[in-house]
């Protein structure tokens, strides 16, 4: 099956200290990683690596055969990316979603859809800027704007964060529910959370993969 995500020996440093230690890891169509390890164990730095926010000392990636630096328009394009905190986005959200539409394809109705299945009334916000609404809002916003996107990788950092127990449950069932090939990577602490969605563990310490197994 084809590979989605290739990293192949990637070390990273930031002020002289590894924080990816010669990291090699593999990611296929349809897999649904589980990336788990305390804080400080690189999988944040990992995920930024892939979507291009940082360039590696050494070793290589590529998303769908890009290098994610070289070639950022087109990882960006086949990527879903939920970040553990919101972006401080000063745009409301009538001139969010008019930007992600000609940025990406994405339908405002399709958005809208997917808010509504997270019980958010996006037509009701319409004038109110990103950045004033609440956690959750924003959370299940950009969650409506990931899945909307139809993306072949979804990235989600600890995305349930700021979500109440009822919201998380909507977000569980809109992933259970896509229905297009796709692969999934979860950073979380709590791999209970996503049972029945991940299908893989990716254990990481000290920047180094320690394990990587089949669940």
């Amino acid at each position: 099956m084809k590979n989605i995500v290739e990293v192949r020996n990637v070390t990273k440093k930031f002020m002289g200290a590894k924080v990816l230690d010669d990291v090699s890891l593999q990611i296929r169509l349809g897999d649904k990683v589980a990336m788990m390890g305390p804080n400080g164990a690189g999988k944040t730095t990992l995920v930024r690596s892939i979507l291009g926010f940082y360039h590696v000392d050494s070793g290589s990636i590529r998303v769908e055969g890009y290098d994610p630096i070289v070639a950022r328009v087109d990882v960006l394009r086949h990527i879903s990316f939920i970040p553990q905190l919101p972006p401080p986005v000063k745009l409301n959200i009538s001139e969010l979603l008019t930007y992600v539409e000609r940025s990406t394809g994405t339908a405002k109705e399709e958005i809208v859809s997917q808010a509504d299945a997270m019980e958010l009334d996006v037509e009701k916000h319409m004038a109110k800027p990103f950045f004033k609404l609440s956690g959750g809002m924003k959370q299940k916003l950009l969650i409506a704007i990931a899945l909307a996107k139809k993306s072949r990788l979804l990235v989600f950092d600890e995305p349930t964060a700021n979500l109440d127990p009822k919201a998380r449950d909507h977000f569980y069932r809109l992933l259970s529910s896509i229905d297009y090939d796709h692969s999934t990577i979860f950073i979380t602490h709590r791999v209970e959370e996503i049972e029945g969605l991940a299908n893989r563990k990716v254990y990481m310490d000290l920047g180094k993969v320690m394990e990587d197994e089949p669940i």
